[in-house]
């Protein structure tokens, strides 16, 4: 049964999309958010008016001791952790691999990997019954960009993406025999507003039609992938990944 959630970046584009869904689906949710507090608390009153539990945790996952007070946050105002999804995730302007600076990189590599990592710690640390825990389930979010690479645009971004399907392989492994699942999804273009981070808000649009499918994908149809992930129906999957690229 569904039980306590946290969802990562979850103040816009597919984070929100998947709090939200998660609450449908009777999970207690914790909306988490680094800078946008009015969008967060939209997220947790959109929960709350359809009769879902929703509260918003500020926590810059970059940095353990945030991280450490988000988990320990949402263990004494929702309950005990049955799943995870670590879904925040930056990119910079789009540049080359010999346009790029260290703190561009620091940031990128901080966020999308170390965030991770650090996120599944806590949840391993609650979850796994080696630690007292009952079990539980983990999804990933990486990116299409982790097979394409993205050359010319986010070769960085695209990087902590490899990574993320690296610790999604290896942990899911680690802990397979622990009652924990750990899934990935690779969206692929989204209409989100992460392009307009890169400098391309309208990326998505300008490229559908080099998609065999000729359209990008909606926030709802990957949030529908990682509720799937971290279903019963999904009780036995685990190391597996689920792409959302359109064909791509």
């Amino acid at each position: 049964m569904p039980g306590v959630i946290i969802v990562t970046g979850a103040a816009r584009g597919i984070g929100a999309a998947t709090a939200r869904l998660a609450a449908c689906r009777g999970y207690r949710v914790c909306v988490n958010y680094r800078v946008n507090e009015q969008a967060a608390a939209a997220v947790v009153a959109d929960i709350a008016e359809r009769g879902g539990d929703a509260v918003a945790v500020q926590a810059d996952t970059s940095r353990a001791a945030d991280v450490e007070r988000l988990f320990a946050d949402v263990d004494a105002r929702l309950g005990t952790l049955s799943a995870l999804v670590n879904n925040v995730g930056v990119l910079g302007p789009q540049c080359r691999v010999d346009q790029l600076d260290e703190d561009r990189l620091r940031t990128v590599l901080m966020t999308n990997v170390a965030g991770h990592l650090l996120c599944a710690k806590q949840a391993v640390l609650r979850m796994s019954t080696a630690h007292g825990g009952t079990g539980g389930g983990i999804v990933n979010v990486s990116s299409a960009a982790s097979r394409l690479g993205s050359p010319g645009e986010y070769v960085d971004y695209a990087a902590t993406k490899g990574a993320v399907d690296t610790l999604t392989t290896g942990l899911a492994r680690e802990v397979a025999g622990e009652g924990i699942r750990v899934n990935a999804v690779r969206p692929g273009f989204i209409h989100t507003d992460i392009h307009a981070s890169g400098g391309d808000p309208d990326r998505v649009d300008r490229l559908r039609n080099t998609l065999p499918m000729k359209r990008g994908g909606r926030p709802e149809e990957v949030a529908e992938a990682i509720l799937w992930l971290l279903s019963d129906q999904a009780s036995y999957v685990t190391g597996s990944f689920i792409d959302l690229a359109g064909g791509r």
